[in-house]
């Protein structure tokens, strides 16, 4: 049984402050004490200005990158999204640059830029992103209504983006440019804040059981933007109505810290909740320690999904190469507060005094909070936990590992946050490098989250390491998962066949055992019909009778991949193009596919190449 967390945030704040929850919104209105933490720029770290200053004045005298129109409607007419999103987001990592020099600095270029860029922004018809925005079906409208604004994610990184900017360099625009600072407060009103309140119906809210990452990360943003451009009651409402949304996603989260959507969305879902906290403690003067140690447990999943190196353990629309900067200062500050020892050593890993402390495209406040941060900037030089064993019973995941191989074997639903029907999938790392994979996800487009979604073929679970029966695969749904889970020490047993709708099927028994090899031992009932057995392979791979070696990428260790001589295979080659893939994998990936027509039984081994 799963079992959640019994202390939200409107309970655990309204402890602290000795209040009944009734009685919440009024002891913010008497706590509430100013407006955002910054830090002093002035000792900020010098490799992170210098990284900023090179690319921002690569940038002097260029025009700023300007989203257009007719890219906001191709969501509607061709699926496109990133045509909009990719000059949308420049603009605001340029942004971020200035207004971080110009406080730095208090050079005028800098505030010169930093008014073009807040202005730019102000000027933007919609702050949603337009895959996100339900004009069409409010208003029939394939661009954005101005005066109805949807609050979405895009919404809360620009007012989120703004509050910071305001924070940090407000006053010495403001001194150059009167007017600038009632500007960002206006538009942070009338696109965000008024609308959040007006309208209680996002759907990101969502109910206890049943959110995802837009929860903390649209709420953490509007708190910033009430902290910095409200004040009194009508601050103290906001932020009441913030928290107890954010009591939504905290009373899902469970209590193994599992992220169902993936390692990499859990720096914008987890993440983003613990520096809401960071926030609220500023805000109220209370200490966050308690409710951080509420969700400890979720601190301790990016490093229990490491594999090595730049590889993590990738389900849902995850990807398995993270190549992209993380703010770990956040997770370094959180874990440091309660006493969360690998956790925090994982983080100061990340830690390079040769390199920035913080990334640009992380967003403007969290580069403010960690590239000042004394303890940040000091941290390193870590150290990787690589714990043996993770069992998460919330996602029906084990991982196992030693020194040369690692499994990950997942059971859960077909219903999970950024689902891809894979209950029973295997991955299987060699040095740190997965072999044995889940391609992950491809760029964003209108199918992604809509009724075409498993039309994509990494979503299926034909692209997956699952049997493939009568050729069908699985189905998506919550019906639709893993029965008998039972785990042990360094094993997993589980039935697949509720993932399936075959008829004849009646049941298809995985085990899956690491005891210096891995084994996938598989055993099923099946009235007629066809049946493979099936694994998705990254890097080079070689066929022969029984056998295959796969070399992974990354000049990993070889590994062989041996069975039943007498069950035919073959390789099926699956040519990738999307950036989001290639990054991963190169220009390919290769599945296996074992005949198991006729048999009752499959045992595959996988090890090291001994040659």
């Amino acid at each position: 049984m799963i079992t959640f967390m019994t202390r939200p945030l409107t309970r655990a704040l309204a402890a602290l402050a000795r209040v009944n929850d009734d009685a919440l919104p009024d002891a913010l209105a008497g706590l509430v004490r100013g407006g955002l933490p910054t830090g002093s720029l002035a000792d900020a770290d010098p490799t992170t200005l210098a990284a900023f200053r090179g690319r921002a004045e690569a940038e002097l005298g260029t025009p700023w990158p300007q989203p257009l129109a007719r890219n906001a409607a191709r969501f509607h007419l061709d699926g496109n999204r990133i045509d909009w999103e990719h000059p949308a987001f420049a603009r605001q990592h340029r942004l971020t640059r200035v207004a971080v020099l110009a406080a730095a600095t208090g050079e005028e270029q800098w505030i010169d830029e930093t008014l073009d860029g807040a202005i730019a922004l102000c000027e933007q018809s919609s702050w949603c992103w337009p895959a996100h925005d339900d004009t069409l079906a409010r208003h029939g409208s394939v661009l954005a209504t101005v005066t109805d604004p949807y609050v979405d994610l895009g919404a809360g990184e620009a007012v989120g983006q703004l509050a910071w900017l305001d924070a940090i360099a407000g006053e010495l625009v403001e001194r150059r440019y009167p007017g600038f600072r009632a500007r960002l407060a206006h538009e942070a009103r009338t696109r965000v804040l008024d609308p959040f309140v007006a309208r209680r119906d996002w759907r990101w809210i969502g109910e206890p059981g049943h959110v995802n990452n837009w929860n903390p990360w649209i709420h953490g943003n509007v708190i910033a933007a009430a902290l910095q451009f409200l004040d009194g009651g009508e601050r103290a409402h906001v932020l009441s109505l913030a928290i107890e949304g954010m009591d939504h996603y905290v009373a899902a989260l469970p209590d193994d810290g599992a992220i169902d959507e993936g390692y990499a969305y859990w720096w914008n879902g987890a993440c983003r909740l613990v520096e809401a906290l960071d926030l609220i403690a500023h805000a109220t003067g209370l200490d966050a320690t308690g409710a951080l140690t509420n969700v400890r447990e979720t601190l301790a999943f990016p490093h229990r999904m490491h594999l090595g190196g730049e590889w993590f353990i990738n389900v849902s629309d995850a990807q398995a190469r993270q190549t992209d900067p993380q703010p770990w200062h956040a997770l370094y500050r959180a874990a440091a507060r309660i006493g969360a020892r690998d956790a925090a050593e994982f983080a100061a890993l990340h830690r390079d005094p040769a390199r920035p402390a913080v990334a640009e495209v992380d967003g403007l406040g969290r580069a403010v909070r960690g590239i000042a941060d004394p303890a940040w900037l000091a941290a390193g030089p870590g150290a990787d936990p690589q714990p043996a064993r993770v069992w998460l019973p919330s996602t029906q995941m084990l991982v196992v590992r030693d020194d040369d191989l690692a499994v990950a074997t997942k059971g859960g639903h077909n219903a999970e946050s950024h689902n891809h029907n894979d209950v029973g999938s295997v991955i299987v790392a060699s040095g740190g490098v997965p072999v044995v994979v889940d391609a992950g996800r491809p760029t964003y487009d209108a199918r992604t989250f809509s009724d075409a979604r498993y039309e994509l073929w990494m979503m299926q679970s034909e692209w997956h390491g699952v049997p493939f029966v009568n050729g069908r695969g699985q189905l998506p749904g919550a019906s639709y998962a893993a029965r008998d889970v039972a785990v042990g020490e360094r094993s997993i047993t589980m039935d697949l066949v509720g993932a399936y709708d075959v008829p004849g099927l009646a049941s298809w028994i995985r085990t899956v055992t690491h005891d210096g090899s891995i084994t996938i031992a598989d055993s099923w009932e099946l009235e007629g019909g066809a049946a493979e057995f099936r694994l998705l392979l990254a890097g080079s791979v070689e066929l022969g009778a029984g056998s295959c070696t796969v070399t992974p990428v990354d000049g990993a260790p070889s590994v062989v991949i041996e069975w039943d001589g007498a069950a035919p295979a073959r390789l099926v080659e699956q040519a990738l193009e999307d950036p989001m893939l290639t990054r991963s994998w190169g220009a390919r990936l290769t599945r296996l596919d074992i005949d198991v027509t006729g048999l009752s039984a499959l045992t595959v081994r996988i090890a090291k190449d001994p040659s």
